[in-house]
C-alpha cells in the first residue's frame, strides 16, 4: 500500500506541475517547473504519445536531455520572451479511474488512468481534452519515478470561445501570510 501511495502521489504532483496557471509556491519561471517535472522522472524515462493523434503530436523521448526539450515545448517560450495571445492561460488536469500495481520486485510498477483537462487559450480557443495513461515506475535513488509515461487520445473536445470567466493569471493558492 505504501508504493501505490507513493506512486499517487507522484501523479498527483505532476499534474498539479503542469497545471496553468502553476499552483507551486513562489514564483517559479519555466524553467524551474521543468526542472521540477524532470525530478519527477527516471534518467532513462520514456515520455510518448501514441496512437493516430498523438504520435505525430506528441511523439517520443527518451531521457533527460529529450523530456527536458519536450517540456519546454509545452512551458518555455524561446528566449523566455512574452509569449502570444495564443497560449495557454487555463489548463487543469484531472485523474481518474486508477489502477495501481506493484510488480513482484517490489521495486517496479505500473499504473492506468483516464485523464481529462480543459484548456483555455490566450485568443479565447478552447477544448476539452481526454486521454487514456499507461505509465510505469521505478525506484531510482530511493524514490519511486516514473520510468515510462505514455497517452493515448480518447478524445478531443471543442469548449465554446472563452468558457471559462474568473479565472487567476498567477496562482495564490499556496501562498501563505
Amino acid at each position: 500500500l505504501e508504493g501505490e501511495a507513493d506512486i499517487r502521489r507522484l501523479m498527483s504532483r505532476y499534474m498539479w506541475l503542469c497545471d496553468t496557471p502553476l499552483p507551486e509556491p513562489g514564483d517559479l519561471g519555466p524553467h524551474d517547473r521543468i526542472k521540477l517535472i524532470l525530478e519527477l522522472y527516471t534518467k532513462d524515462a520514456v515520455w510518448e504519445g501514441v496512437g493516430p493523434f498523438y504520435d505525430d503530436q506528441f511523439g517520443y523521448s527518451k531521457g533527460t536531455a529529450q523530456l527536458q526539450e519536450h517540456f519546454e515545448g509545452f512551458f518555455a517560450s524561446k528566449g523566455d520572451e512574452q509569449r502570444s495571445t495564443s497560449d495557454l492561460l487555463l489548463n487543469a488536469h484531472y485523474l481518474t479511474t486508477e489502477q495501481i500495481h506493484i510488480h513482484e520486485d517490489g521495486v517496479t510498477a505500473d499504473g492506468q488512468w483516464i485523464h481529462m483537462q480543459p484548456w483555455l487559450f490566450g485568443d479565447g480557443s478552447a477544448l476539452l481534452r481526454s486521454s487514456r495513461l499507461n505509465n510505469t515506475f521505478a525506484i531510482e535513488d530511493g524514490v519511486w519515478k516514473m520510468s515510462r509515461y505514455r497517452t493515448e487520445n480518447v478524445f478531443v473536445a471543442p469548449l465554446p470561445t472563452w468558457f471559462a470567466s474568473n479565472y487567476p493569471a498567477k496562482s495564490v493558492l499556496t501562498r501563505v501570510p
